[in-house]
């Protein structure tokens, strides 16, 4: 039923937004395989494969892609596949002979997606790095934190799984699109330092006018305005408040009990830090839930700051089904939503080379082809 039902994707197996993209295209109906490696690979974080959120939606083929019957297997996979996904680093595919200029003379409809962090090509190409190593260099983390501290790291959301997994989904799903025209396939080639680069479109352009200044936590978003930020209450919790537009800012003013006094313009960058004392004390009077009773719901642009713990349980959450519970693991749901051909999280996440044989049964390989490639070693059950 949804979107890309259908189609046929092969992923190999990495960590991070190369999955996250896996993810969000089965959870959009597709059919994605995973190959997995064939032997253990210690890959950095170890946990039970229930846990592995990004790994849902899909069956685990353990492939060895050392041997030469593991390469021409997964050659055999990507002949049948609309798309394929890889996240090595520059060259690894191609030393395994399945870059994308043999997989394309074998399959010339299939779009190759790459995810890298630094690109293809580049003085940076071959370097290691991670989502802290991009957002750094593309802008990104210079730009987030409190005045006179250091760059604060939004966790690995706008390298890994912002500007790396989603901008990956777009281009396999627009390259897809493109190929139903053209019927042929393409090379997507992502870059986690070029995404997160993408992300700050916006603020690069506040910038570039002057609005925006390269000393953290002095603008309008990074905390420096007092009508955007979070703010402590009464027990130790926190509530976020983002009432930049002139009839959202007098509605904080009203419910804080600040409508009336003589006060600065609200775009009086000079007033902002004294401003933001005085409304961090008057929020200080009232715990989170007392402040949710008068402001939630309300033109003040409110929220609570809520622990992964408690956001399952919120009232809005709640009702949207923002997540659901598979396997027994309470996770965020699908998104985004269709009307018509509504997205589902198709299988709890596979223990590496768990469908092995029924998958590549089921992709047209014969007993005796699965005989010959447990013999050589090819493939295993890792997930038995």
């Amino acid at each position: 039923m949804g979107t890309l039902s259908g189609f046929k994707i092969v992923e190999f197996a990495g960590i991070g937004p190369a999955p996250m993209c896996a993810m969000l295209l089965a959870d959009m109906g597709a059919e994605v395989l995973r190959l997995d490696r064939a032997e253990d690979a210690n890959l950095g974080i170890t946990m039970d494969s229930k846990f592995n959120l990004l790994g849902r939606g899909r069956r685990s083929v353990a492939i060895d892609l050392k041997r030469p019957e593991g390469r021409a297997t997964a050659m055999k996979l990507v002949e049948q596949a609309d798309a394929l996904l890889e996240g090595f680093r520059p060259g690894v595919m191609e030393r395994l002979g399945l870059g994308p200029d043999e997989c394309l003379k074998r399959n010339a409809k299939l779009v190759y997606g790459r995810m890298t962090g630094w690109g293809q090509e580049g003085p940076l190409a071959h370097a290691a790095g991670h989502d802290i190593n991009y957002i750094a260099l593309s802008g990104v983390l210079g730009s987030i934190g409190r005045r006179g501290e250091a760059p604060m790291p939004p966790l690995n959301l706008v390298g890994d799984f912002g500007g790396g997994g989603l901008y990956l989904a777009l281009g396999v799903v627009a390259a897809l699109l493109e190929t139903q025209k053209s019927g042929k396939g393409q090379v997507v080639d992502t870059a986690m330092v070029d995404g997160a680069a993408s992300l700050l479109t916006a603020i690069y352009g506040m910038h570039a006018s002057g609005m925006w200044t390269d000393q953290r936590g002095e603008n309008i978003l990074d905390t420096g305005a007092h009508f955007y930020d979070v703010y402590e209450t009464k027990e130790g919790e926190y509530v976020a408040i983002g009432s930049i537009e002139p009839k959202f800012y007098a509605e904080l003013l009203r419910l804080t009990g600040l409508e009336g006094q003589e006060m600065p313009r609200q775009m009086d960058r000079s007033a902002w830090p004294a401003l933001k004392e005085k409304i961090k004390a008057i929020f200080k009077t009232k715990t989170r839930d007392e402040w949710c009773r008068i402001m939630e719901g309300s033109e003040v642009c409110f929220a609570p700051v809520l622990s992964m713990a408690e956001a399952p349980n919120h009232p809005h959450n709640q009702h949207r089904g923002t997540f659901v519970e598979v396997g027994g693991v309470k996770q965020p749901g699908p998104a985004p939503r269709f009307s018509r051909t509504p997205s589902a999280i198709q299988r709890p996440a596979a223990k590496p080379g768990e469908h092995t044989e029924e998958a590549l049964r089921d992709w047209g390989f014969s007993a005796s082809d699965l005989e010959k490639l447990r013999g050589s070693g090819a493939i295993g059950v890792r997930g038995k």
